[in-house]
C-alpha cells in the first residue's frame, strides 16, 4: 500500500527537505509538499514517485547547484503536481526513459532548458507554462503529449522538437527571441489550435525530412515567416493562419512535399533565385554599414567588408545598366580566433546582401559539425542538405569549419561527406545563398584542403585579429550600458590592467572574456547588496565597483 510522506521545514514528523522524503519513500508513494522555497537538486534513478505541492502555487523548488537540473529523472515512473520549479544553467526538469507527468507546473531556468526530455521518455504535459529560459521545452527522441500549456519569455526557441512524434493541443508560445518552434531530424509531430507570436523569427519552422500535421494554428507578430517548411520536408498545413509575419505568411521551399488546406494565406512562397538589380535599398545599406563601423575594433575586418559591398553595388549598377560583370560568389572565410565578433559580422554581411538586392532575404542560419555530420553513410548528405536549403536565400554560417576535415576527423568520419557536399551545392546554387566558414586561422587551410574544389568556391578569406586590452574594456563598458550597468572609474582601471595581463594562447576568448567577467561582476554585485540588508537604492543597483572585480578574480 502506498504511502503519503509530508516535506516542511518546521512541521512536526515531516522531513525538511524533498530528498530526505524520496530517501524513505518505497515505490508509488506520494511525497507533498508544504508551502516554501527548497534548494534542491532532486536525481530520481529507477523511481517510482508523485510530488505534489500541499496548495497550487505554494511550493518553489530551486537548483542547489545552479549547474545541474532541479528534478532529473532517468528510467523513473514520476508524477508532479501544482509546483513551481525554478533552474539555472541547467534544465527546471530534465528526463530520459521515463514515463512522465507534469500538471499544473510552472518552470523557468535563467540559461538552461526549462523542460528537456530526451530518448525513451512518455509524458504528458497538461496546464504547464514555461516563463523565462534560455530554451523554453526540448523534446529529443521523445513522445507524449502537451495540452493547455504556455510557452513565454524565451532567449532562442520556445519548443524544439528533434527526432520526435509529439501531439500538441491548444498550446501557445510567445515572445520567444528566435523561432517560436522548430521541429527537425526526421519528426512526425501533430500541433492541434496552436498560436506562436512575437517571436523574432520564424514562428513554426519545418526542416531535415521533418513531416508534422498542422491544425488550426495561429502565427502572428513573427520577425520572419509564419511557416516555414524546407524542402524534402511534408505533412499537412490544415486551416492555418498568418498574419503579421514576414511575407509570404507561409513559406514553402522548392521539394517539399507538404498538402497546404484552407491555409489563412496562399503558399506564394516559392525562392526566387535572385532578387532583382532594381530593388536596392541604399538607406538600408548605408545604416548596415554605419552598424559595422560601430563594432569595437576590427578595422581591417571593416576596411575589407567596405570593400567587397562597394564592389558588388557598382556590379549591380553594371548589371542594370546592360554592362558586363565578372563572375563571382558571396562566399567567405573568417578565419580568426573566437569571441571576435565572426557571428556578428556575418549577419550584418547578410543583410547588407539582402538590402542589395543580391540575395532574396537576409536571414541567418548557423549550424556546425554536429548539424551537419550523420551517423550512418547516406544521413550526413541529408543533414548538410537540409542545412543548406534552410539558408537558401540567406546566409549559411558554419561554426568551427575546419572540424569536419580529414585531418580532424578519424579514419570512419562522415566530415568529409559533409564538405563535399557543400561543394557541390555551393555551386549549384551559387548566386542564391552566401556560405560563411569560420575557424581558427591555421585549421581553416587545413579546411580549404579539403577538397580539390572547397578553396574556389570561395571569394576571399577574412581575417579577424584578436581584441587589444583598450578594445576589450570598451566591448564590456558596452555590455554594462547595454543591461543599465555603470563601471566605477577605479573599475575601469583596473579591468585594463586585467586585460593586458592575460595569458594570449589559443584558448583566449576575446569578447567572451569580457562576458565572462561581466557576468562574473553581476553575481559579484548581487551578492554584495544583499549583505546591505535593506533594499539598495537605482544608483546603486547599477554601480560596479572595484570590489566586484575583486571578488571575481579572489
Amino acid at each position: 500500500m502506498s504511502e503519503t510522506l509530508h516535506v516542511s521545514p518546521d512541521l512536526p514528523g515531516a522531513y525538511p527537505r524533498v530528498q530526505d522524503a524520496l530517501s524513505m519513500a518505497r515505490p508509488g508513494d506520494q511525497i507533498v509538499v508544504s508551502p516554501g522555497e527548497y534548494a534542491e537538486n532532486i536525481r530520481l534513478d529507477n523511481r517510482t514517485v508523485l510530488i505534489s505541492a500541499a496548495e497550487p502555487g505554494t511550493v518553489t523548488l530551486y537548483a542547489a547547484d545552479p549547474l545541474w537540473p532541479v528534478i532529473e529523472a532517468r528510467g523513473s515512473l514520476i508524477e508532479l503536481r501544482h509546483l513551481r520549479i525554478v533552474g539555472a544553467e541547467g534544465a527546471a526538469v530534465a528526463a530520459t526513459q521515463t514515463e512522465l507527468k507534469i500538471l499544473d507546473c510552472e518552470m523557468s531556468a535563467a540559461s538552461g532548458t526549462g523542460v528537456h526530455l530526451g530518448s525513451g521518455c512518455q509524458f504528458e504535459l497538461d496546464r504547464c507554462r514555461v516563463v523565462g529560459a534560455q530554451l523554453g521545452v526540448q523534446l529529443d527522441g521523445c513522445a507524449g503529449t502537451m495540452t493547455n500549456c504556455t510557452i513565454s519569455e524565451i532567449v532562442s526557441d520556445g519548443i524544439l522538437i528533434r527526432s520526435a512524434d509529439p501531439v500538441l493541443r491548444n498550446c501557445v508560445v510567445s515572445d520567444a527571441g528566435y523561432r517560436g518552434v522548430y521541429i527537425y531530424d526526421y519528426s512526425r509531430p501533430t500541433l492541434e489550435n496552436c498560436g506562436v507570436s512575437r517571436t523574432g523569427d520564424i514562428g513554426i519552422a519545418v526542416a531535415q525530412q521533418s513531416n508534422p500535421i498542422m491544425r488550426r494554428c495561429r502565427i502572428t507578430e513573427t520577425g520572419g515567416v509564419g511557416i516555414s517548411i524546407a524542402a524534402g520536408c511534408g505533412g499537412q498545413i490544415s486551416g492555418c493562419v498568418a498574419e503579421q509575419t514576414a511575407a509570404p505568411g507561409i513559406l514553402i521551399a522548392p521539394g517539399s512535399t507538404v498538402e497546404v488546406v484552407e491555409a489563412g494565406r496562399p503558399p506564394a512562397a516559392k525562392i526566387e533565385p535572385v532578387a532583382a538589380a532594381g530593388r536596392q535599398d541604399v538607406a538600408r545599406s548605408e545604416d548596415l554599414l554605419a552598424q559595422l563601423d560601430a563594432l569595437v575594433g576590427l578595422p581591417g575586418v571593416k576596411a575589407e567588408v567596405h570593400g567587397i559591398i562597394d564592389e558588388l553595388q557598382v556590379n549591380e549598377w553594371r548589371r542594370s545598366g546592360g554592362l558586363s560583370v565578372a563572375q563571382s560568389t558571396n562566399h567567405l572565410i573568417f578565419a580568426g580566433s573566437p569571441g571576435t565578433g565572426k557571428t556578428t559580422v556575418a549577419r550584418i554581411y547578410g543583410q547588407l546582401l539582402a538590402a542589395l538586392g543580391i540575395l532574396p532575404r537576409g536571414d541567418f542560419v548557423e549550424v556546425s559539425r554536429r548539424d551537419l555530420v550523420g551517423q550512418y553513410l547516406g544521413h550526413t548528405a541529408e543533414k548538410t542538405s537540409a542545412a543548406f536549403e534552410k539558408a537558401l536565400g540567406g546566409v549559411l554560417f558554419i561554426d568551427e569549419a575546419y572540424t569536419l576535415s580529414r585531418t580532424f576527423g578519424s579514419g570512419g568520419d562522415f566530415g568529409q561527406e559533409a564538405i563535399d557536399t557543400l561543394v557541390k551545392l555551393m555551386e549549384d546554387h551559387r548566386h542564391e545563398i552566401a556560405v560563411i566558414a569560420a575557424g581558427y586561422t591555421g585549421e581553416m587551410n587545413d579546411f580549404l584542403d579539403a577538397n580539390p574544389g572547397l578553396a574556389s568556391r570561395f571569394n576571399k578569406t577574412i581575417v579577424f585579429e584578436d581584441y587589444e586590452a583598450d578594445e576589450l574594456v570598451a566591448i564590456l563598458n558596452t555590455m554594462a550600458e547595454a543591461n543599465e550597468y555603470t563601471l566605477d572609474p577605479q573599475l575601469l582601471a583596473a579591468i585594463g590592467g586585467y586585460f593586458s595581463a592575460l595569458t594570449r594562447d589559443r584558448n583566449f576568448g576575446n569578447a567572451r572574456e569580457a562576458r565572462k567577467l561581466f557576468d562574473g561582476m553581476r553575481k559579484a554585485q548581487a551578492q554584495r547588496l544583499r549583505q546591505l540588508r535593506r533594499v539598495p537604492t537605482a544608483e546603486e543597483l547599477q554601480l560596479l565597483v572595484f570590489d566586484d572585480l575583486a571578488t571575481v578574480l579572489a
